[in-house]
Order: C-alpha cells, then sequence, then structure tokens
C-alpha cells in the first residue's frame, strides 16, 4: 500500500545523504514496528538541533548502532512527530517539507502547524489536507 503525505498525494523522498527514515529508505515510511512515527521531514536547523539536545534528544551525535550518521543544519530527516510538536511549542521547529511528510504525522500534529514551517506551499494552498 502506497502511503500518502500530508497534501493527500503520494509520500515524496524526504532524503538519502544522510539515508533518512525509519526503515532507512530515504522516505518517512510509518510501518508496524515505527511506534515513534517518524513521520515529519525537516530541514535541519541549529536552533532545532540544539532544542532536541535540550530536551534530551541528541541529533547531532553519531550512533552507528542505529545507522544514524549524526545531523547538521541543513539535512533532511525524518523525525519523530511528537518530538517535531515539542520544538513547534518551544518556538524551535524545524522547516517542513510537506510532500515529504507522513499523513501519520495529523494524528499528533495539527496541519496549520505543518503549513506554518512548510518549505514546500504548493501553488494552491487549499490543496493542503
Amino acid at each position: 500500500m502506497t502511503e500518502l503525505n500530508v497534501l493527500g498525494g503520494s509520500l515524496e523522498p524526504c532524503g538519502t545523504d544522510p539515508m533518512t527514515g525509519f526503515y532507512r529508505t530515504g522516505v518517512c515510511t510509518c510501518g508496524p514496528d515505527d511506534v515513534g512515527v517518524h513521520a515529519v521531514c525537516v530541514v535541519m536547523t541549529e536552533e532545532f538541533l540544539a532544542h532536541q539536545i535540550a530536551v534530551g534528544n541528541d541529533l547531532s551525535t553519531p550512533r552507528p548502532e542505529w545507522q544514524f550518521p549524526g545531523l547538521t543544519p541543513g539535512d533532511r530527516w525524518c523525525v519523530v512527530a511528537a518530538r517535531w510538536l515539542q520544538a513547534y511549542q518551544d518556538g524551535a521547529a524545524a522547516p517542513v517539507v510537506l510532500a515529504s511528510t507522513n499523513v501519520r504525522a495529523l494524528e499528533v500534529i495539527p496541519v496549520e502547524a505543518l503549513r506554518e514551517h512548510a518549505v514546500d506551499v504548493p501553488d494552491d494552498p487549499g490543496t493542503l489536507v
């Protein structure tokens, strides 16, 4: 089954350098093993990375045992929906790639919050779910 993005279309790749996604496919696929819901495709910023370290989620340090290279500003990565929402509520949200963000993110995050930080707004914003 093809997973959808928050725009209602097919889920597009998020990033392959580094290779992202819970399943390390480059896509924010959320299968049954992904209890954290790694659904939000973001572009890392210094502010977001610092915020994540402050709340106990170090995304900067490499963790080879998890196939995790450590992230730097500009990297695209599928993050846990609740972690992005926490950063949003704290004023440190990273930019979101809507076409690459899994519709499952909407189980946790209001679509308006994602729209506020979208870096790929379509020509007709009315198409946003």
